[in-house]
């Protein structure tokens, strides 16, 4: 069966087609007509497709808003309305990605520290200060919530700061190059607050609109996940504030064969977060929500991976993390401009503006996991790293 699912979530249901009804959708395209689709089905299948059952697809899809049309972009429209209006940005993923219950979901995050593949449970008290950043997978809790416990826990021992700026990966299709949002997170641990003052002196020094793409926090996950971390490390009473950034995406600069620098819109934003941290003297720790390779046929490949490549996979997973580990973000863009992003590094954008926000004496390397799925031969490869000034 095959999956289909809409990451805006407009009707909240997912599908699961046989091979012969994804085949016809997938001629949903414009390009053919009903005719046309009966015409391929026989070429492909040798039966005969009758139009009534193509029609009753198109009511179907049409009536839970995965058709583009009318229906669609109205309620789209209602979506993006209601978001505005609403005062928190809900915890989309909670009883979905991780556990509703709070007394649930505080033993199921300790679970991933204290682990056979942990870092070991978290201090009493916190620890020293010194860290100026961390990198934390965005892959789900399930598979890959042991290497989120190693930055998180990093951020217990070594951060004295009240704030955090996150940089999530936006994987939706964003007009502008960065996407920021005033609404505070809920989780089911607590609220999150967005530091205001911050995110607006960020906005007074950046020429292009951070709100316009606002409405893509609603069902994005990266930024929700490391939330979720962070409200267990300081529960309430503790306060603690987050600059919620999402990251478009870098495609263009690597197809161009240049450096994101050359281009404004993200030039003057990591400009723009520097100059207003140092203005208002505001101590801040940064974190990129970032998962690293892609790849097999989940993910388009036209073949799967193989526990060998798997071994590949880490080498040159590795050797990309070198120059992150360095601090060098010029060197780590340009390690995946050389190979055109084949293995589709995903938190590119993220790892790349805190390399270049950060100024920090080492960084290190926490741990390195890999997601396999042998059934549908993909994999998705992560890690935790820490930054210290």
């Amino acid at each position: 069966m095959i999956c289909l699912q809409d990451p805006l979530n407009l009707s909240g249901k997912t599908f699961f087609l046989p091979p012969a009804l994804y085949f016809i959708i997938s001629l949903f395209d414009g390009e053919h007509s009903i005719l046309d689709i009966q015409a391929e089905y026989m070429r492909r299948f040798g039966s005969l497709l009758y139009r009534e059952k193509v029609e009753e697809m198109i009511h179907q899809l049409d009536e839970n808003f995965l058709l583009e049309g009318p229906r669609f972009e109205e309620a789209l429209k209602a979506k993006e309305e209601e978001f505005k209006k609403a005062p928190l940005r809900e915890a989309v993923f909670s009883g979905k990605s991780y556990e509703k219950d709070s007394s649930r979901l505080k033993a199921q995050l300790s679970s991933y520290f204290t682990g056979p593949e942990g870092p070991g449970p978290l201090s009493e008290e916190k620890g020293q200060d010194g860290l100026v950043g961390v990198i934390a997978p965005h892959i789900d809790f399930q598979r890959g919530g042991f290497c989120y416990a190693f930055a998180h826990r990093e951020i217990w021992e070594r951060n004295s700061s009240e704030c955090f700026v996150i940089f999530g990966i936006s994987h939706q299709p964003m007009k502008q190059a960065f996407s920021a949002t005033q609404k505070d997170f809920e989780t089911p641990l607590g609220v999150l607050k967005v530091d205001r003052e911050l995110l607006e002196a960020i906005q007074s020094r950046y020429p292009f609109d951070l709100l316009m793409d606002e409405g893509v926090h609603r069902v994005e996950h990266s930024i929700e996940f490391q939330c979720v971390f962070l409200r267990y490390l300081y529960p309430e009473p503790l306060e603690i504030r987050i600059v919620p950034i999402l990251c478009g995406s870098f495609h263009e600069a690597i197809q161009r064969q240049v450096s994101p620098m050359d281009f404004p819109a993200i030039r003057t934003f990591i400009e723009a977060v520097r100059e207003t941290v140092v203005r208002l003297g505001r101590k801040v720790c940064y974190l990129a929500s970032a998962d690293l390779a892609h790849q097999g046929l989940q993910f388009g490949d036209r073949e799967g991976v193989r526990e060998y490549d798997l071994r590949v996979l880490e080498a040159e997973d590795r050797e990309m993390l070198e120059y992150v580990e360095k601090g060098d973000g010029e060197g780590f863009y340009t390690f995946i401009q050389r190979e055109r992003d084949r293995r589709r590094i995903c938190g590119l954008p993220a790892i790349y503006v805190l390399l270049k926000a950060i100024e920090a004496r080492e960084g290190k390397l926490l741990k390195y996991g890999q997601a396999y799925t042998p059934e549908i031969q993909s994999v998705v490869s992560f890690a935790s790293l820490a930054f210290y000034s």
